[in-house]
């Protein structure tokens, strides 16, 4: 019913410059793993393995990661190094990858629309891989909770989780009202409210469930915040006319967009996961 899934990757990761000078900042590496992949893998979990990349210049290191590269693997062929490349071969054997551009940076909105060409007229995953988001061994990750939810209610599901008012500013934040626990039907969406004019504290990750209708709204949105064409713009709309539903996910999520979160991302994957592979 659900089996493709967008990433935007476009973006130029200012804040990690220079090392995102000449390389993606989606591939710099959790431990050993770069960030795209944890995303990807999420995404393969929960039946997502039609994977789109919205690109721009200076990515094509994104996909070279998942293609061959028959000279380093013709170099460690029997050796115990090759042991190392298990995880990516797993997620090239049980995946599909395409690839689009995204010319200018429009916004998140923009980038997803570019996607279009690639997801066609069915409902769609978008992960920012950003955002690393990591549940308990056993657990179902973060897009697999929501793939359940929207076969349940068949409508836009978007992931969100509490921050404290002071960090409100940092995202989009929604209102709305509660279904049950952990499930609210929104009423509302702010991107990057002020403390004072923020309608919650729940904020929203880059984790998404969209409905293919969201295309033909994404071509209606005015430029919003930063002159971008903004993705809770459009899910407002989305909202009063239909349904959108936030969902408080199970897992930890880390902002691997900051570098205080990139380091605390990478500590705790290094110490409760490498570690115990």
């Amino acid at each position: 019913m659900i089996k493709k899934c967008l990433f935007p990757v476009a973006g130029y990761g200012t804040r990690f410059l220079p090392a995102t000078k000449s390389m993606p900042k989606e591939m710099l590496p959790i431990v050993n793993k770069p960030l795209v992949q944890y995303g990807v893998e999420e995404s393969i979990a929960a039946g997502l393995s039609e994977v789109g990349f919205v690109t721009g210049r200076g990515k094509r290191a994104i996909g070279d990661h998942f293609d061959l590269n028959y000279e380093l693997e013709r170099e460690i062929a029997g050796t115990n190094k090759e042991e190392y490349l298990t995880s990516i071969r797993e997620v090239m054997d049980k995946g599909q990858f395409s690839f689009t551009r995204q010319t200018s940076m429009k916004g998140l909105g923009d980038a997803i629309l570019n996607g279009r060409r690639l997801i066609g007229d069915e409902p769609f995953g978008v992960v920012l891989s950003d955002d690393l988001c990591l549940t308990e061994a056993g657990e179902d990750g973060v897009l697999t909770q929501m793939v359940k939810l929207f076969k349940q209610f068949r409508c836009s599901i978007i992931a969100i989780q509490e921050v404290p008012e002071d960090q409100v500013s940092k995202f989009g934040v929604i209102a709305g009202d509660k279904i049950k626990d952990n499930l609210y039907q929104v009423t509302d969406m702010v991107e990057k409210p002020s403390v004072e004019d923020a309608p919650s504290n729940l904020a929203i990750i880059g984790r998404y469930i969209l409905t293919p209708d969201i295309f033909e709204i994404l071509e209606t949105t005015s430029p919003g915040k930063n002159g971008e064409i903004q993705i809770t713009d459009a899910l407002l709309e989305q909202a009063k006319n239909g349904c959108v539903m936030a969902y408080k996910f199970k897992g930890r999520r880390f902002d691997c967009g900051s570098v205080e979160g990139f380091v605390a991302a990478t500590n705790y994957v290094f110490e409760n996961v490498y570690n115990k592979q």
